[in-house]
């Protein structure tokens, strides 16, 4: 650390983005960009003089590419990776390789327009290194680098005032973010294929989710799909929200449904698991299941309150096995949590509770 600060090591052959990542993560005063390298090769030199607290990394680099560049980080000195590339839906496949290979976090670049997207999405990109910095052993948690209001779910859907009448039906709604994406998956896997109704919103960058789906329907037993908009939540099928769009839960007699919404930021994110949550607090009430995942900040804590408050059974994952203990922790703080549990046993106390 450097006075306290995060120290980032920026790695990306273009001098724009290098100059560019440089000036907004150096305007927080958490961050301290001790380094810029061009490419793999000139980042190794400077970790030899000065090991960073995180790492930013591109994928796409000459003489080495930073899938390559990653593996070697993580096995000989692991060190918080984000990767920051311009992920198209086609390249989508890169991305979950380096989530696989340790990658604790991507920022998606587009193609064009690169210097002014990085610095529209100034407040993400400083939250999410310092999210990668807390999935550091014995980091202490940083207060969110805010800027602008942050949004309550108020903005989306309206508080419920009562829970509808109970059906025979359980649904099953899920938050993540940091982490989460290892998370969902040791978790739906562990589900039979007559498993209740599940809707995700795992935070995650556009044209990400359809790639991210498609994965997890690949390895488990029910069929995992991005949501699209009024499709019925059944028993055996897992729904996760698509990036950049909020999802709601509905009901319409016995059937539930989710909504894709656009709309602003919720808690500085879209989509947003208070947004998800609410929802299930209003429409199912004693019917859902809530579970809170690994992330940082406290997306879903006052959703999960609210859902608490309806009736709902609510679970968080437990620290031990959380990248980042930051968004269940918030939901236990705000009362919000009935069962704290590891990972490993989340997926069977959601049964249980879906069979009673």
């Amino acid at each position: 650390m450097n006075n306290g600060k995060i120290k980032v090591l920026i790695v990306d052959d273009s001098a724009v983005v290098r100059q560019t990542l440089a000036e907004i993560l150096s305007s927080d005063p958490r961050i301290h960009v001790m380094a810029a390298a061009a490419d793999p090769f000139i980042a190794a030199e400077r970790m030899r003089e000065t090991v960073p607290d995180v790492i930013t990394l591109d994928v796409e680099m000459p003489r080495m590419d930073g899938l390559t560049f990653l593996q070697k980080i993580m096995s000989q000195r692991p060190i918080p990776v984000v990767m920051c590339s311009s992920l198209t839906e086609s390249g989508s496949d890169t991305a979950l390789k380096a989530l696989e290979y340790g990658a604790v976090e991507i920022i998606q670049k587009p193609r064009l327009g690169t210097k002014q997207f990085l610095e529209e999405s100034k407040i993400a990109i400083c939250d999410t290194i310092k999210a990668a910095a807390l999935a550091l052993p014995k980091r202490i948690s940083a207060r969110p680098y805010s800027v602008t209001p942050k949004l309550s779910a108020d903005v989306i859907i309206a508080k419920a005032t009562r829970a509808m009448i109970q059906t025979t039906e359980k649904v099953v709604v899920v938050g993540a973010s940091t982490g989460g994406t290892e998370a969902l998956k040791v978790f739906l896997e562990s589900f039979p294929a007559d498993s209740p109704g599940i809707v995700i919103v795992q935070h995650m960058p556009e044209h990400f989710t359809t790639a991210f789906s498609k994965r997890l329907d690949s390895a488990c037993q029910i069929t995992v799909k991005e949501a699209e908009n009024d499709d019925t939540v059944i028993r055996g099928r897992a729904l996760i929200a698509p990036g950049n769009y909020h999802l709601l839960l509905k009901r319409s007699g016995a059937r539930y449904f989710v909504e894709v919404k656009e709309g602003p930021l919720v808690s500085r994110h879209r989509p947003s698991v208070d947004v998800l949550f609410r929802s299930a607090a209003r429409y199912a009430g004693k019917n859902a299941v809530g579970v809170i995942m690994t992330g940082m900040g406290d997306d879903g804590a006052k959703g999960m309150r609210e859902m608490k408050d309806g009736g709902a059974c609510t679970i968080a994952q437990d620290e031990a096995t959380s990248v980042v203990f930051g968004m269940p922790k918030e939901a236990i703080r705000l009362g919000g949590v009935d069962k704290v549990l590891p990972l490993e046993m989340i997926s069977n106390e959601v049964m249980r509770r879906c069979q009673q």
